[in-house]
């Protein structure tokens, strides 16, 4: 039986998490978007951000739950998890250093692929860092359901849910160092970040090493998440085909601005929402196998999450092109990390509050309110046009929502999981995750671009207005979620 744990167990416990969200929260809405306008034409920024985002992220929806397995079955004496943590932090580092030498880059002749030198090494460090983190976190996502008992795992996921989200704080001194072009030094506070966090794990948390070996990884157990990956990714792509060839056909025909948003607006609704519902149903049947059929509630919970971080993640990172092309901010990395400061008031005590009240209430209710919440917000900011004051607070708005949803969401993830496969179904779990930035950024991106050459900002009133209906759906899944 699990002993009671205390505050600082899951600070210890979830304390890689800080790590990988002070990597996530600087280079998504920060880093890699300055380094894209450095490298590519500025008029399609977006469709080349969606490129390396979905690309990194296709690779993590393999490797994610492929570690994840593999630390199921680890009996090395550290125990199943921190070995992966370690090793991933080390590559995390190196794999960081080829992403800030891209800079130096920047004009030399040559192309990789068709792209210039500079963006190819980009893309191929953010490959090899989406494959070293995701092992390190697939590692982590295990410990809660191992050494957490049920009913302390809504407060833990909670404590989770705040190193998710507290590099926000980070970034207010991120920015700045952005706008002026000191790349080194940004890379080189997400190299601490990864060490420091990594060293709390192997000296504060304590695994027991499995007795006994599980049963072997399989060729078929690895073929099923490679199928996963194709399946999610080939129904994305489809999706944006369709969404592209739509726009290119009515603009051929000369159809007015009204009829294309209106035609092409539901098209990249209808294509987000199906990409996530086949891509889930299928790929999470394919990478399950047989045992689907008892794991309907797993299933829905990924659909139910992927909606809302789809939704949230793409707000979050097409934000630094919204303050910059739509509200003409001077200094457009500041100004983001600024909306990010008014989320995370918010969100912080947010998702401390959603966690204990998870615990107390169940779950479902809050899920509710939070989709709603972040529905709201996302209204306000589309209604607020170049208002800061209002853009802030919509962004205080939406954060209350997310914080909400990041620790009840998760904490029912974590009760819906069997225990002794938890690396592998909270890997497969990373569908949403990873499928978060395929789907919205992959889809969401071309879209902007569309838009803003038939009216300059036009696209982030579009892809945001199907972002918010994103969250409304996410709501409507909860009715099928059964644990």
């Amino acid at each position: 039986m699990k002993r009671t744990l205390h505050w600082y167990d899951f600070l210890a416990i979830n304390s890689y998490t800080l790590g990988l969200s002070t990597a996530s929260g600087i280079l998504t809405p920060l880093l890699l978007p300055y380094l894209i306008v450095l490298f590519m034409p500025p008029e399609e920024k977006t469709t080349y951000l969606g490129t390396l985002r979905w690309v990194g992220l296709a690779v993590a929806m393999f490797t994610q739950p492929l570690f994840g397995m593999l630390s199921d079955r680890s009996t090395l004496r550290w125990g199943r998890r921190r070995p992966f943590i370690f090793i991933g932090a080390l590559f995390n580092v190196l794999f960081l250093a080829i992403i800030g030498y891209s800079v130096t880059l920047k004009g030399v002749d040559g192309q990789v692929f068709g792209w210039p030198l500079a963006f190819a090494v980009l893309m191929g460090g953010s490959v090899l860092l989406s494959i070293s983190s995701n092992m390190g976190q697939a590692a982590l996502q295990g410990l809660i359901p191992d050494l957490v008992p049920e009913k302390q795992r809504g407060r833990a996921s909670g404590v989770k849910s705040v190193l998710d989200l507290l590099p926000v704080f980070l970034v207010l001194f991120v920015g700045p160092l952005v706008d002026k072009g000191l790349t080194w030094a940004v890379v080189a506070i997400i190299m601490g970040g990864f060490l420091l966090t990594m060293l709390t794990t192997l000296f504060f948390v304590r695994e027991e090493p499995l007795k006994e070996k599980p049963s072997p990884l399989t060729r078929m157990d690895v073929w099923r998440l490679l199928a996963l990956t194709v399946i999610f990714v080939a129904i994305t792509q489809i999706s944006v085909w369709l969404v592209r060839s739509s726009g290119n056909f009515l603009t051929g025909q000369g159809a007015s601005v009204g009829l294309q948003v209106a035609v092409v607006g539901a098209a990249g609704l209808a294509a987000m929402a199906g990409s996530i519902f086949l891509g889930v149903y299928f790929g999470a049947r394919v990478g399950i196998g047989k045992d689907a059929r008892h794991h309907s509630g797993f299933i829905w919970w990924v659909v139910n999450r992927l909606l809302f971080l789809a939704a949230i993640g793409s707000i979050q990172g097409f934000t630094l092109y919204y303050l910059r092309d739509v509200v003409k901010a001077p200094n457009p990395a500041s100004m983001t990390t600024n909306l990010l400061a008014s989320v995370a008031l918010f969100l912080i005590p947010a998702a401390l509050a959603g966690g204990y009240l998870a615990d107390r209430f169940g779950r479902m209710r809050l899920l509710t309110a939070a989709g709603l919440t972040a529905a709201l917000g996302t209204l306000l900011l589309l209604l607020a046009g170049t208002s800061i004051p209002l853009i802030l607070v919509s962004g205080a708005i939406i954060g209350l929502g997310t914080g909400i949803f990041y620790a009840t969401n998760w904490a029912l993830g974590t009760d819906l999981v069997p225990q002794q496969d938890a690396g592998k179904y909270l890997g497969i779990s990373n569908l949403a995750g990873a499928g978060a930035g395929i789907v919205g950024a992959s889809i969401g991106g071309p879209m902007a671009d569309f838009f803003n050459l038939l009216s300059p900002g036009l696209g982030y009133v579009v892809i945001f207005s199907i972002y918010g209906v994103l969250f409304l759906l996410s709501v409507a899944t909860l009715r099928y979620i059964k644990k």
